[in-house]
């Protein structure tokens, strides 16, 4: 269970079997921390666990999403030389991930729940690495984006140089990795990083929000977290036969579920399934 009022630097509401995380230091534009990047894991477990939970929105409290790191802790780690992220990364508080899943912040990818970016504002640094690492994501057309880094003397953080070329293709991630120039949502919105384009930060919760009950609601929650799972793994085979045969013995199974048992009986009768 999560205590609400625990929560310094994030917020947690779970309604109609969709929760939503907002980053929530608006006085910093979001900036991130240890301990948001604490809470934030913990949240995503909790979600990750409660199986009233079919889908997970995260968004950022007005005015940003999240503009990068905190300027104090950058300012902190050039005077000491070294770089301290906060938190012990190699915990990601979710148990059974598979290995190659099992970091920050591609772990986001391995959780059984679709984890679905609001980026309703600025958008840098380690902000636009939990946002590229969500299954789905909506922008507003005038967000700001950057990947920070160059700018700042470091490399690409967090695996963005594994993520973006897998969303953009290598020539724009290596531009926006190069040269940590900035880019909007609505400059953006055909180079595959984005599932949908609104006009402001509210549309873009808006939109995340509406596509995230549709989830929640409009698919079998076994049928979803399988084939969340059957992705993530197919992406990175390269057997196309062995991902064939996997999908048929999954389909194997799932013909003998209630799941499947009540999806064709809505298709049938022409209602909406109820999935339990």
């Amino acid at each position: 269970m999560i205590d609400a009022a625990a929560l310094t630097a994030t917020r947690y509401q779970v309604v109609e079997r969709v929760a939503t995380i907002w980053l929530h230091r608006p006085h910093r534009h979001n900036a991130w921390t240890g301990r948001m990047h604490a809470e934030y894991r913990a949240l995503l477990a909790a979600a990750h666990a409660d199986p009233d939970v079919r889908a997970v929105v995260i968004t950022g409290t007005p005015p940003a999403f999240c503009v990068g790191g905190d300027r104090q802790a950058l300012q902190g780690h050039a005077e000491r030389g070294t770089y301290d992220a906060g938190v012990e990364l190699s915990n990601t508080g979710v148990t059974g991930l598979p290995a190659h899943l099992d970091a920050d912040f591609v772990m986001q990818l391995g959780l059984r729940v679709p984890v679905i970016a609001a980026v309703n504002g600025a958008c840098a640094g380690v902000g636009l690495a939990a946002a590229m690492f969500c299954d789905l994501r909506f922008v507003a057309a005038d967000a700001k984006i950057t990947t920070a880094a160059p700018k700042l003397g470091l490399p690409a953080e967090y695996g963005l140089s594994w993520i973006l070329p897998r969303l953009c293709g290598v020539g724009r991630a290596a531009d926006l990795l190069y040269s940590g120039r900035v880019v909007t949502g609505a400059e953006t919105a055909e180079w595959g990083l984005w599932n949908g384009v609104a006009a402001d930060g509210d549309g873009a919760l808006a939109m995340a929000q509406e596509y995230a009950r549709r989830l929640a609601h409009e698919v079998g929650p076994t049928a979803l977290a399988t084939t969340k799972a059957q992705l993530m793994r197919d992406m990175l085979e390269p057997d196309g036969a062995a991902a064939v045969h996997r999908a048929n013995e999954l389909l194997a199974r799932a013909v003998g579920t209630d799941e499947y048992r009540e999806g064709i009986a809505a298709f049938a009768e022409r209602r909406p399934p109820s999935f339990t």
